[in-house]
């Protein structure tokens, strides 16, 4: 079978990683991945083709799309990026289409993908598109217009929409009204989660000289593009901990970081702190922990979930999406929702001392398997044909 799959990226790296992951599970089927944000770090299989196009990004804002290169124009960009895709779609004549996020999302990037499925509904009438959408839309100022939008465009080109999801903990007519109007076939895959190998954590406790009674803390800030302020303030909560509790911190601060900020975190990391921007072992990190404090994105969260790792969670303030799934899962899990005013280096030393303290783990409960899950529903399309 061969697949043809859209993956944009405009802030973060999340929407990447969870990609990776379903893409790993389709070998050895043909796959050709097309990309278009700024330079990011190669997360996919070796079996799959990448193709980047001329990259785009967003502003400052979060308002308007500007190229990568800042010598070329918005116009120049997107032209080219419309040709190559519909020349590529010609190439590769793919059995599916998978798109990540739209309709439900990138609807600045209509420009090229309502004229891509239009080309790919019309001349290959039994390719099988397919949207991959995460558990919660973002929410949107008007929201009938917004859904009214993406029910027209899912009606008028998709056959299948894959809810990365346990519909245990949330259901996805939570946060798209629309649902009943839908034509395509909706399935939950499971929430996509990279689990440690077996024995990952105690492996790399070793090779760090932990003992057994050592703390090790865990932090993390996704791609970096936001999330300085916690970097900090768990840099000077360890501060107040490393004496009393002989605490091992790792900050892992994300690819797109500022260098002046990561400069600044390594001029303010004492003994017992390690600073690094990435690691590709960092579900075996999170199984070596005793404690992880990060941002909430999706990724992050299940991740962590995954790995059996009690995690204290800062979620974004600019919409419910984090917060809303933090709530959902807290339940079930270990897990602490961080506010603002807890970054404060005494009281986010207290609260670490204190989930310190409480080692206890709960089964996880909620379907993690959302990356084999994704890959079979898409292998059962292509069969269907």
């Amino acid at each position: 079978m061969k697949i043809l799959v859209y993956c944009q990226h405009v802030l973060g790296i999340g929407h990447l990683s969870r990609m990776a992951l379903i893409l790993e599970h389709l070998a050895p089927h043909q796959v050709t991945l097309v990309l278009g944000g700024p330079p990011a770090h190669d997360l996919f299989p070796p079996f799959v083709r990448v193709v980047r196009l001329p990259g785009l990004r967003m502003d400052a804002g979060f308002g308007e799309l500007l190229p990568v290169d800042p010598a070329r124009s918005l116009k120049e960009v997107k032209n080219e990026r419309r040709a190559l895709l519909l020349a590529l779609a010609d190439e590769v004549r793919p059995d599916l289409l998978l798109v990540e996020l739209f309709p439900f999302g990138r609807c600045g990037f209509r420009f090229e993908l309502d004229p891509l499925l239009a080309h790919v509904r019309a001349s290959l009438p039994a390719c099988r598109l397919v949207s991959s959408v995460r558990d919660i839309l973002v929410e949107r100022d008007n929201r009938e217009k917004f859904e009214r939008r993406a029910l027209e465009r899912l009606n008028r080109f998709f056959d299948l929409v894959l809810v990365h999801a346990d519909p245990r903990v949330i259901r996805f007519e939570e946060s798209f009204s629309r649902l009943d109007e839908m034509k395509p076939t909706l399935h939950y895959t499971g929430y996509v989660a990279r689990s440690p190998e077996p024995g990952a954590g105690a492996r790399l406790r070793q090779e760090l000289g932990l003992a057994p009674e050592q703390p090790l803390v865990v932090v993390s800030a996704g791609s970096g593009s936001v999330g300085a302020e916690l970097l900090r303030a768990a840099v000077r909560a360890h501060g107040l901990l490393a004496d009393t509790l002989s605490l091992r911190t790792c900050v892992f601060t994300g690819p797109y970081l500022d260098q002046d900020e990561f400069i600044r975190l390594q001029a303010m990391g004492g003994p017992g702190v390690r600073l690094r921007r990435f690691s590709d072992r960092f579900p075996a990190w999170l199984a070596a922990a005793d404690l992880s404090l990060s941002l909430a994105g999706y990724n992050t969260t299940m991740n962590v979930v995954a790995a059996g790792c009690p995690g204290l969670f800062l979620p974004f303030a600019q919409n419910r999406e984090q917060r809303l799934r933090l709530e959902r899962l807290r339940s079930l899990l270990p897990l602490t929702i961080l506010e603002p005013d807890q970054l404060a280096p005494s009281r986010l030393a207290a609260l670490i001392q204190t989930r310190l303290g409480r080692r206890n783990v709960a089964g996880p409960g909620v379907n993690l398997h959302g990356g084999p899950g994704s890959a079979a529903i898409l292998c059962r399309q292509g069969a269907e044909r």
